[in-house]
């Protein structure tokens, strides 16, 4: 029996209450923001920063952990220049206490004058702070492991020196004037309690940045949107964030770190880094334009995606691969015939992604048996031939069949419709 406060009385669907009115439910409150675009953010999301993050982008950093990677001086000045015309807020390059030339390298790209801020990611040590401020960088990230494997296994140092070694050198760093982000490795493996109170530490020291850093590629989703929210009640400091791609979560993990409050997330062009590398740039910003298309379109030079890619995968000597978000070869191609009718009434019918915001063209794919009349109507449009659509499905029929035998080429196809229209010519000088 229904009465009068059971749930299927009071849900709102028949009564006026369900917001669309004013109200939601008997309480008075406001109703649900009604957001055109479902992929955005909840805008009631008082921690959210999907619509304001900004990026770190570490391919001169993570980039060159890269198996194949190898960036001499004059390549890694053309890739810091991409990016800054691109438009991401900080170049993150590789610890100058790695390799002399690594420290040169450093230098150099400190006097070109980018916009972007110059990042140096160093362990948290003394003598490799010193050595990185040396250079003239506008900030250092400071990095050590806090996990037990890596605690028992890399450093062999407990909470206490961490703790003592983290407030020391960042407040080192800040004497000096510039910025500091302190972070722990591979913090989804820590004791969350050892976080918080590391965490709490530096930013009662006024560190700008505390960092969570995925850095086995291990986390969810949902573990990541916990932990963030979690560390976002613990600091005032703006939240940066590294996920690398082991499992295929790297960007979902970004994505979700911002929801939960995070500020600022790590990337590299086409996610290069160790192993499976990092949140890709790219992909990333493909997730983000989505979700908030002004902010993204506004900020960051998306057509200039392709060249920055093209020019990384040169450098490190592999290709783009076919399914690569944004640029790949496939990424807008439509083969399905009732993809392809869709598609050519209406782009948003199968497509999230706009091409031309990212200076791209899609293609509809009528070289196969799963080709519809609609895309050999398009070719014979692109072709400049005039045919009813009823001769189109028949000559539509005769691709099919060779598509049966064997996979045709574009100038198959092209060859079956210009002999078919030809025929048709034919016929009707002769009638």
């Amino acid at each position: 029996m229904c009465g009068a406060d059971s749930p299927a009385a009071s849900n709102g669907t028949t009564n006026g209450t369900n917001g669309t009115n004013g109200t939601n439910g008997t309480d008075g409150t406001a109703p649900p923001v009604r957001r055109n675009n479902p992929y955005q953010s909840n805008p009631g999301e008082l921690l959210s920063n999907v619509d304001k993050f900004k990026i770190i982008e570490s391919t001169l950093r993570e980039g060159e952990q890269f198996a194949n990677a190898y960036f001499d001086t004059q390549t890694k000045i053309k890739i810091a220049k991409a990016l800054d015309a691109f438009g991401v807020d900080y170049i993150e390059l590789t610890s100058p206490a790695a390799s002399e030339q690594s420290r040169l390298d450093c230098i150099e790209i400190c006097k070109l004058g980018l916009k972007a801020k110059v990042l140096t990611h160093v362990r948290c040590d003394m003598r490799d702070v010193q050595m990185a401020i040396d250079t003239g960088v506008d900030g250092l990230d400071i990095v050590i492991g806090t996990s037990h494997f890596l605690r028992e296994h890399s450093h062999g140092k407990d909470m206490a020196f961490i703790t003592k070694a983290a407030i020391e050198v960042v407040q080192y760093v800040k004497s000096k004037g510039i910025e500091v982000r302190f972070s722990s490795e591979d913090s989804f493996r820590s004791d969350l309690v050892d976080l918080l109170s590391l965490y709490n530490a530096v930013d009662k020291i006024g560190v700008n940045r505390v960092g969570i850093a995925d850095t086995v590629g291990c986390a969810s989703p949902r573990q990541v949107y916990e932990l963030v929210r979690t560390l976002r009640g613990v600091v005032s400091c703006d939240i940066e964030t590294h996920f690398h791609n082991d499992t295929g979560c790297a960007i979902a993990n970004a994505y979700c770190a911002l929801e939960a409050g995070a500020t600022h997330v790590d990337t590299s062009v086409l996610g290069i880094g160790e192993r499976n590398g990092i949140t890709p740039l790219g992909g990333f910003l493909a997730k983000m334009v989505v979700a908030a298309p002004d902010y993204v379109k506004s900020k960051y030079k998306l057509k200039m995606i392709k060249e920055i890619e093209d020019l990384v995968a040169e450098a490190v000597e592999i290709n783009t691969p076919f399914n690569n978000p944004i640029t790949g070869f496939c990424a807008f191609t439509h083969k399905a015939g009732i993809h392809a009718k869709a598609i050519l009434n209406n782009p948003s019918t199968y497509e999230i992604l706009n091409p031309a915001d990212f200076g791209m063209t899609r293609y509809v794919h009528f070289a196969s048996r799963l080709t519809g009349w609609n895309s050999v109507k398009s070719r014979v449009t692109q072709l400049g031939l005039t045919m009813t659509d009823d001769q189109i499905k028949e000559c539509t029929a005769k691709i099919k069949m060779l598509a049966d035998v064997r996979q045709p080429s574009i100038e198959d196809c092209d060859s079956i419709i210009r002999t078919f229209h030809l025929n048709l010519q034919q016929d009707q000088n002769g009638n």
